[in-house]
């Protein structure tokens, strides 16, 4: 189809799969941002993505190099951050990380349904320090179901969120998607997470480390199905996920959008021999809405249709049909609107 820019195919500027994700890097003089160049220029664009540990990173680098192989004239190059409040907080401009360190102004996220609305909204992690355009943030599309996956050994004697009540807990780093929703599910079942537990903070992979040691009790970690971290608990030890079902979890739906439904199949981990019903959110795609139009489309529809090159465990989950669930009060880019107007997928 005609566009403003060529389209179609160019050289590899991001990382392998599973390949560190490149820094920023810096466009020519003549670039004037995020579409903006003339034609004939390369337009660089950054996307933030999440810890080396989790799944954001190494996914992310794909799906950029998918980018840059298939959209000619355009380089995506990503980051590791502290992924979802930090990301959208660089959505606006240069912020700050414990861990990460300082991170520039980007152009595109990933970052937890949830954690966006809530930045939408001026609520939880922003309720103190607001973005200053929040109704500039849209969606692209969803990448994979984010799993609210809450594990503990199996002779814990821990079998439900209820349980966990002056528990050593891993809820994960602080302002992580993971941290945000993991303070909801707990207060949803009466736990105050800073007063009736322990809490840690650690990324899952040495949360994971930590409860294969005895050295916490559970876990929090919003992950794909399955999880590495849990795969390699596993293995030395049998896991129970703890269910989060029942009155808790429809209150949780009912006030948050962004939650839904979903099973973990028996046998997914050692130990975990029955289905166990949990939430799940999703790792959405967003941008401002001052991304050029046609790159927007562009990103969308490569996403999508180049999917099957992905590698990572979670590629075969990267699908149109689900790419507008939980999007709650987030609207989306009119690039991405026109790919599923085109794929019929809107209402």
């Amino acid at each position: 189809m005609s566009k403003g820019r060529r389209i179609a195919r160019a050289s590899v500027a991001v990382a392998a799969a599973g390949v560190v994700a490149l820094s920023a890097c810096t466009p020519p003089e003549d670039t004037e941002g995020p579409g903006g160049g003339d034609d004939g220029d390369d337009v660089f664009l950054q996307m933030a993505t999440g810890s080396t540990g989790g799944t954001y990173y190494p996914l992310g680098g794909e799906i950029a190099q998918l980018w840059t192989n298939n959209i000619d004239g355009l380089q995506v190059d990503t980051l590791a951050t502290g992924a979802s409040v930090q990301n959208l907080r660089a959505l606006e401009g240069e912020t700050e990380d414990e861990e990460e360190g300082s991170i520039d102004q980007v152009e595109l996220i990933m970052s937890v349904n949830g954690v966006a609305m809530q930045a939408k909204d001026g609520a939880g992690p922003f309720e103190d320090e607001p973005l200053s355009n929040p109704e500039g943030i849209v969606a692209l599309g969803n990448i994979y179901p984010e799993v609210m996956q809450v594990v503990t050994l199996e002779d814990s004697g821990i079998e439900s969120i209820a349980d966990l009540e002056g528990a050593n807990v891993e809820l994960g780093p602080p302002g992580s998607g993971t941290e945000v929703a993991a303070r909801q599910i707990l207060e949803a079942y009466g736990i105050d997470p800073d007063n009736d537990i322990n809490s840690f903070d650690s990324t899952f992979g040495d949360a994971a480390t930590a409860l294969g040691d005895g050295q916490v009790d559970a876990a929090f970690g919003i992950l794909s199905v399955p999880a590495a971290g849990i795969i390699e608990v596993s293995a030395n030890n049998d896991v129970r996920i703890l269910p989060i079902d029942g009155e808790e979890a429809d209150e949780l739906m009912a006030a948050d959008e962004s939650y839904s439904p979903l099973t973990i199949d028996g046998g997914t981990y050692s130990g975990q021999d029955d289905d166990v019903v949990t939430l799940t959110q999703w790792a959405t795609l967003y941008s401002m809405d001052s991304l050029d139009e046609d790159i927007a489309y562009e990103l969308t529809k490569v996403m999508y249709e180049e999917a099957g090159a992905i590698g990572h465990d979670v590629g075969d989950q990267v699908l149109p049909e689900t790419a507008l669930d939980g999007l709650g009060n987030i609207e989306l880019h009119p690039g991405a609107e026109r790919y599923y107007e085109e794929q019929d997928l809107l209402d």
